[in-house]
């Protein structure tokens, strides 16, 4: 049975044994672009690697399994995947897949762009809101117009939403009417200010 659980130092694993079904991946993280996977097998060292970072065409390298289409895929599946590959060479290969750094699917990314202190694409989790983007980016600059920023969020075949905030009023003074629940793909624009 597929298992996925979180390690003791924040990575997110999974052990292959079958591929999960429809409802097992809701909610499950997907690896993408940038991530950086550990794969483990199982009394061959030979064959695991320790830090492996997914490329920009979301593909990954291995001993005995070169360019494998990681992203898009849970840790459970990628570890499904280089499972049967490996069989091919080594008798019932159990593969364990850590993900040790998290970036994640750029659709499922919160980008924050402008005055904030540490600008970034930051991997959406459920419940984000703006206050966990602002504390992840560091605040803003001192050149930051907190409260003319905006967060453009992705409507499907339209344009997209422009969603004003308050982000002075957020972080400054408290108040939470301005802690807006974040969605996978949104863009929080933060403008500098006027001399």
């Amino acid at each position: 049975m597929l298992s996925a659980c979180a390690n003791q130092t924040g990575g997110v694993s999974a052990t292959a044994a079958t591929p999960p079904s429809h409802a097992e991946m809701n909610g499950d993280y997907v690896i993408g672009p940038g991530d950086t996977l550990s794969i483990f097998v199982y009394e061959n060292p030979q064959l695991s690697v320790g830090s492996l970072p997914v490329r920009p065409d979301g593909r990954i390298s291995t001993p005995l399994v070169p360019d494998v289409m990681a992203a898009g895929l849970t840790p459970t599946q990628l570890a499904q995947v280089l499972t049967e590959r490996l069989s091919k060479y080594e008798k019932s290969p159990v593969v364990t897949v850590m993900v040790m750094g998290f970036i994640g699917p750029t659709d499922r990314q919160i980008r924050v762009i402008g005055e904030a202190a540490d600008p970034q694409a930051i991997p959406y989790h459920d419940n984000m809101t703006l206050l966990d983007v602002m504390i992840r980016t560091k605040g803003l600059t001192r050149f930051a117009a907190g409260n003319r920023a905006v967060i453009l969020r992705k409507v499907p075949g339209g344009t997209p939403e422009r969603i004003n905030v308050h982000l002075a009023d957020l972080l400054n003074d408290g108040d939470l009417s301005q802690n807006v629940k974040m969605q996978p793909g949104d863009t929080l624009i933060i403008p500098q200010t006027w001399f």
